[in-house]
């Protein structure tokens, strides 16, 4: 069957059977600004959410140079050969100079990207903070309701504002170099905190050892941190680069998921990130509305150039710019 996107019911069907055309036409509306497509996207949503909710969503994350591309290859594969169905949403930096990205996933997951039981969606992060894309939770939706029973969302990296990530999946999979003194230091405390699973990768060759000594500073770096009483953050080596301890880290997210639905948190955490992802929804809404506003547009560009070089304070010039947008004076706040 040809689907257009200005055939929600359709398309959502084609989803449904599994055409891979339409799960990327899919995910390309719903990543789309126009506000008629924007229309057509709730509509395909609203046909696809009954399909979804029944994945494993898996946030990986980890400083650059880590290997995240290399370790989701080899855990992809793994987990395929598990008989399950995966798709990687790839978040790839926007550039802020010329607001280009890479997206460039496919290929540094060659063999991944073969095969049948896997999708692979690079998506530029834009301006959204959080290392995920804006649409990335949407992207989730259509790839479960396609029968992908295992989502992974790699991030940008590591980061203060990246931790939108847990927001939205169900593990979050903090992924590390070999390393330890001045290097663990500099992991934000904020980041292990949010882990549910922590992976040192590269634990091959010359630095076997060394990655030994840093699952072991790290072991004792999580007992200093709260975590819920149910789960017990565990710190897991691997080398995705010789594909071994990939096996330990399914079967420990199997464990995760096992304890989630035992004592209800997995429902709960889910329930939180439907209302998280309503706020956000709202943020990311008002502000786009903020900056089509004629009025806002037309003295935005003076008043941001007061504010650079010392002339206006950023306080004053919000509410100037929020009493156009809203249509009255905007009061200081105390």
């Amino acid at each position: 069957m040809t689907t257009t996107p200005n055939d929600p019911a359709a398309l959502a069907e084609a989803v449904r059977r599994g055409e891979r055309r339409a799960l990327a036409r899919a995910i390309t509306l719903i990543e789309s600004t126009r506000a008629d497509h924007r229309a057509q996207a709730e509509a395909l949503l609203a046909a696809l959410l009954p399909h979804t909710g029944n994945s494993v969503r898996v946030g990986i994350t980890g400083v650059p140079g880590v290997g995240k591309s290399t370790f989701i290859e080899a855990f992809g594969l793994h987990v395929i050969g598990r008989g399950h169905k995966v798709a990687v949403l790839a978040i790839d930096p926007t550039s802020q100079r010329t607001g280009g990205s890479i997206l460039g996933d496919k290929t540094r997951m060659v063999d991944l990207s073969r095969e049948e039981e896997a999708f692979i969606r690079p998506s530029p992060a834009g301006a959204t903070l959080g290392g995920v894309a804006r649409r990335t939770r949407e992207a989730m939706l259509v790839c479960e309701a396609a029968g992908f029973d295992v989502i992974v969302v790699e991030t940008v990296g590591v980061g203060q504002s990246e931790t939108a990530v847990a927001d939205m999946v169900d593990l979050f999979l903090l992924l590390l170099l070999p390393a330890g003194g001045d290097e663990l230091q500099g992991i934000k405390k904020g980041i292990m905190e949010l882990a549910d699973v922590i992976v040192v990768n590269k634990a091959d060759g010359d630095l076997a050892n060394t990655a030994r000594h840093t699952v072991a500073d790290y072991r004792h770096a999580v007992t200093l941190l709260r975590h819920g009483a149910d789960w017990r953050v565990p710190v897991l080596s691997c080398s995705a680069f010789e594909k071994r301890g990939i096996d330990a880290v399914w079967d420990t997210i199997g464990a995760h998921r096992t304890a989630m639905e035992k004592n209800g948190t997995r429902s709960a955490r889910r329930a939180e990130q439907a209302r998280a992802w309503l706020w956000s929804e709202i943020r990311e809404t008002l502000i786009d509305a903020f900056r089509a506003n004629p009025q806002v547009r037309a003295e935005l560009p003076d008043l941001e150039a007061r504010v650079t070089s010392g002339g206006l304070i950023p306080t004053a010039a919000a509410r100037t710019l929020l009493g156009h947008f809203l249509g009255r004076e905007v009061a200081a706040r105390d």
